[in-house]
């Protein structure tokens, strides 16, 4: 049997396609598959993009995806519904399905899920850690997939947030009183009202113990970020712990929210930190 090989310091040519993974009706949601050129196995990870749960697109960590890819990282970045059309949970429904296409379609493309990632970015990241944290939640699993009539299981090994919303209550609540009208909007929106807020709360489901797995995982912040207040990584880094899980957080200083998605040198840094720490948990 072959073993994942990943040194965070390869240096890889890529290969970047495009295949649809969900085809409902007449809407279909694209995935777009950054390949080491190689012959792997490679691991695998699932990038989940931010966008306020009302836009964005596969396109937005283009920069984070190559650098990984180059790196020797099997990427697969999806897109999926957004509100105010599909309110919550639809987009944790395309992406817990998305978990488990691309767990399965990922050995077409050299990789190896065995050792099997998740990402996101600002809202992104909320969603995929709903995933992580409660993979065969009923309300998350509505859309079926089978591999020889079994399920696959949408289960993550690690995960890592950049300027992820890990507390969709008190990001309402802050953006409450200051007065951030946009960010109030797109809360409501997807949500509804402040009680799915909570319900749908990755803080809140660690409070109240209704956590499946609790995956290895990495938090990457800017400490000038505007949209998620730094008490809210915080919170979360010291309530994940207490539950016996292994995080750590990674503050910027001076970086404002999403800064990862951007050419520059503290991006740069950051993605080396996510190399790193994605060569560990193999």
């Amino acid at each position: 049997m072959t073993t994942i090989t990943y040194n965070p310091r390869g240096t890889y040519s890529i290969n970047i396609t495009e295949e649809i993974y969900i085809q409902d009706g007449e809407e279909s949601f694209k995935a777009r598959i950054y390949q080491p050129e190689g012959a792997g196995p490679f691991p695998v990870l699932l990038d989940v993009h931010g966008g306020a749960w009302q836009g964005g697109t596969r396109f937005n960590g283009y920069y984070m995806d190559e650098k990984l890819a180059e790196s020797g990282v099997l990427v697969a970045a999806i897109d999926f519904r957004v509100a105010p059309k599909d309110p919550y949970p639809a987009q944790v429904i395309d992406v817990n399905y998305g978990a488990r296409w691309w767990k399965n379609e990922s050995k077409v493309y050299n990789g190896d899920s065995s050792s099997f990632g998740i990402l996101g970015v600002s809202s992104g990241g909320h969603t995929a850690m709903l995933n992580a944290l409660c993979p065969a939640r009923p309300d998350y699993i509505k859309r079926p997939f089978l591999v020889n009539e079994a399920p696959v299981d949408a289960s993550v090994d690690y995960y890592i947030g950049i300027s992820a919303v890990l507390d969709s209550h008190a990001r309402y609540l802050y953006a409450k009183d200051e007065g951030m009208e946009s960010l109030i909007r797109g809360s409501l929106a997807y949500f509804g009202d402040e009680e799915r807020m909570k319900s749908g709360s990755p803080q809140y489901i660690l409070e109240n113990g209704e956590f499946e797995r609790l995956p290895t995982s990495l938090l990457i912040h800017g400490s000038e970020d505007a949209n998620v207040p730094n008490h809210i990584p915080v919170n979360f880094e010291l309530t994940y712990q207490s539950r016996g899980g292994e995080l750590e957080l990674v503050i910027f200083d001076g970086m404002p929210h999403s800064f990862v998605r951007d050419p520059q040198p503290e991006s740069d840094e950051a993605i080396e930190i996510m190399k790193n720490f994605i060569a560990r948990q193999l």
